[in-house]
């Protein structure tokens, strides 16, 4: 589909550009560049962006969309597909700062708090909203799992058909929160990457010209929504921007969007820089780490792999982002690790213990590493560091299901809890 959308007059995109040659296209429904095949990004208006003031933001809605004058779509709340989600907790991590033997504040950045439990609903909001003003009459996506949760209930709320793919060997959890809002859902016997490449054939078909793939042709606008993530931690630290993020990866763009979201805070006078800027981390399971792999090698050539392990949702081999992960990390003096299962395993409980968050794979994967940055000493102890998790712990549940459970069984009787020494 190649119909193209003017912004409104308050919006403050004005066109897409490619990140590789520069080249510049029509807001449209577009995700790779005719000269280079390089992936494009929103481009805004400088002036406009600037216009952009923290009382006019303080003053709009308990949402992503008060921060509507930053993104490419949205502006008219009439236009939105949307679940309202943001503005999740920012929560305050001293117990978890103590054991990993961090000096200044910790914060976790909880996602899981949104309306379908991870940071997807941000970006989906967004890329359909564009979508709409597009022209499209059905929502669809490749996913390796929270984004079809996503889909299928912005279609849902909106009463617009949906079509979600994903592999067929998610966990349980997963398929059920997609499943249960009503539109069709496809497994595929195969990989995410194999999940989406199917996706980028269909959306070239004519039975599929009507239909918005948020990861793929309108992937541009789907991208902008994780900002908000940025945008946040920064309006919730009191303007201000952390010293270090800790940033979960499995295409690479969550870590460059919250980049890009500091930097438009600093350059339109928002927020002041930290005095020695922000540093990035990434973070990756080790089943699935060619971002990781790729900076330790020395080098911004992502090598695809074959994704195993149990960090379902960062389980995307060939990243889009990759190179662009690799950029920020390196621009802000930032590292990447990863973890293995057993890590991330100890990463959701050591999470869960210390500040009651209890968060999927990705989430453990991302504590793990941030235990692995302190150690290794790449991670300042003395700066205040935000680390994200995107997602809920009941939707992985059997990532931890056979190393917690009860820690006493006894008959219902004060005998039975004197026994247990339960009374002393």
């Amino acid at each position: 589909m190649t119909s193209t959308v003017d912004a409104p007059a308050t919006s403050p995109a004005r066109a897409l550009v490619c990140r590789g040659c520069g080249t510049e296209f029509p807001l449209a429904a577009q995700h790779a560049c005719f000269e280079c095949f390089g992936p494009l990004e929103v481009a805004y208006d400088a002036a406009a962006l600037a216009a952009v003031t923290r009382e006019q933001i303080e003053a709009g809605p308990q949402n992503i969309w008060r921060y509507a004058a930053l993104l490419p779509a949205g502006q008219d709340p009439a236009t939105r597909v949307t679940l309202d989600p943001g503005l999740t907790p920012l929560v305050a991590a001293p117990a978890l700062a103590a054991e990993l033997g961090l000096r200044a504040p910790l914060w976790v950045k909880d996602d899981s708090a949104n309306p379908t439990h991870s940071f997807k609903d941000r970006v989906v909001s967004v890329a359909l909203t564009a979508a709409r003003e597009l022209g499209f009459t059905r929502f669809a996506c490749a996913s390796t799992g929270n984004l079809a949760n996503s889909v299928a209930a912005h279609a849902a709320r909106a009463g617009v058909p949906s079509i979600v793919f994903i592999p067929g060997d998610l966990e349980p959890g997963k398929i059920i929160t997609s499943a249960v809002y009503g539109g069709d859902l496809v497994a595929i016997d195969g990989s995410y990457d194999d999940v989406n490449r199917l996706c980028g054939e269909l959306v070239e078909t004519d039975e599929f010209e009507d239909t918005a793939f948020v990861n793929v042709n309108v992937r541009p606008f789907y991208a902008e929504g994780s900002k908000t993530l940025g945008y946040e931690v920064a309006e919730q630290l009191g303007w201000r921007i952390p010293a270090q993020v800790v940033i979960p990866m499995a295409s690479g763009e969550l870590l460059t969007k919250v980049d890009k979201a500091f930097s438009e805070l600093v350059e339109i006078g928002l927020v002041e820089a930290p005095a020695d800027g922000w540093t990035v981390f990434g973070a990756q399971s080790t089943g699935c780490n060619p971002i990781a792999a790729a900076l330790h090698q020395g080098t911004d050539q992502i090598v695809p792999v074959k994704p195993t392990g149990i960090a379902k949702s960062l389980n995307i081999g060939d990243p889009a982002a990759g190179a662009y992960a690799i950029e920020a990390v390196q621009r802000t003096g930032g590292w990447m690790d990863h973890a293995n299962d057993d890590e991330i395993r100890e990463g959701i409980r050591l999470l869960a213990r210390t500040t009651g968050v209890f968060a999927e794979t990705a989430g453990g994967t991302t504590v793990a590493v941030l235990k692995k940055l302190v150690e290794s000493g790449r991670l300042d102890p003395e700066k205040e560091t935000v680390v994200y998790n995107t997602g809920e712990g009941l939707k992985t549940i059997d990532a931890v299901a056979e190393l917690v459970g009860p820690t006493h069984r006894i008959q219902p009787s004060l005998r039975g809890a004197r026994d247990a020494g339960l009374l002393g």
